[in-house]
């Protein structure tokens, strides 16, 4: 079972429980049998391109996000310079997986994803990402948003722009501070369109390098407090600022 197989089997699992399809309601769509599709999905089969176009058509989505699979770049050895180099950035910089947290006060409960980074082969120096996000639904189902775009780095601040795959009119913006010194995580905020109900929405959240466990403390970090609240009712603008940990 090759890598690429496992990547496409998940990106079909993944779209196929976002559009909250079924195995069988899949096959029946593109005219294979309920096992066969699970073998899809579990990376058992090498898919041919025209079963690829009949699975995103019945997706809807584009086929180059099902085979948006990132070889591991060969393994090189670096100049002493470029070591020192790389031991300066901040973490974040050169992390290649964040974990991300926010609280949805709309379902009162907190709302986590990984962020996967990639540096473009043909391009080196510029990033792309990827997000998913767990959902619930209003009645209550769990689901996965899964989002895609790039990044740009700056001494400061890393801005995330991403693109809903299954819903291209929203697009969102994640800023989040890039400390100098060594964190384990850092302020965030998301704005862009809210996909439960195509709202501008704002999120205070939080980026990690490592996985948060679930607490009641841990959640309080992610609630805007009454002082947040006046300072921007003065200011008249959200702000979030790079306060330690």
């Amino acid at each position: 079972m090759s890598e690429i197989n496992r990547h496409i089997g998940a990106r079909i699992r993944m779209y196929r429980k976002a559009k909250e399809m079924t195995l069988q309601q899949l096959a029946d769509r593109i005219h294979k049998s309920r096992a066969t599709v699970s073998k899809y999905e579990n990376g058992e089969i090498t898919l041919d391109v025209e079963t690829l176009l009949e699975i995103s058509t019945a997706l809807q989505v584009g086929l180059n996000q099902l085979t948006d699979y990132q070889p591991p770049l060969p393994p090189f050895s670096p100049s002493p310079q470029t070591l020192e180099q790389e031991e300066k950035k901040s973490p974040f910089f050169r992390a290649k997986r964040l974990y991300f947290y926010f609280y949805d006060g709309r379902y009162k409960r907190l709302k986590d994803g990984i962020i996967d980074i990639y540096e473009k082969k043909e391009k080196p120096g510029s990033y792309e990402a990827s997000l998913s996000i767990s959902a619930v639904t209003p009645t209550g189902r769990s689901s996965e948003v899964f989002y895609t775009g790039k990044v740009v780095y700056s001494d400061m601040l890393i801005r995330f722009s991403f693109v809903n795959q299954c819903n291209t009119l929203e697009e969102d913006l994640l800023y989040i501070f890039n400390p100098l010194e060594i964190r384990d995580c850092t302020d965030g905020l998301l704005c862009g369109i809210s996909s439960a109900d195509l709202m501008p929405c704002a999120f205070k959240c939080l980026v990690s390098l490592t996985p948060k466990e679930h607490t009641e403390e841990f959640q309080k970090q992610l609630l805007i407090t009454k002082k947040e609240l006046q300072r921007w009712q003065k200011l008249n603008m959200l702000i979030v600022d790079n306060s330690g940990r």
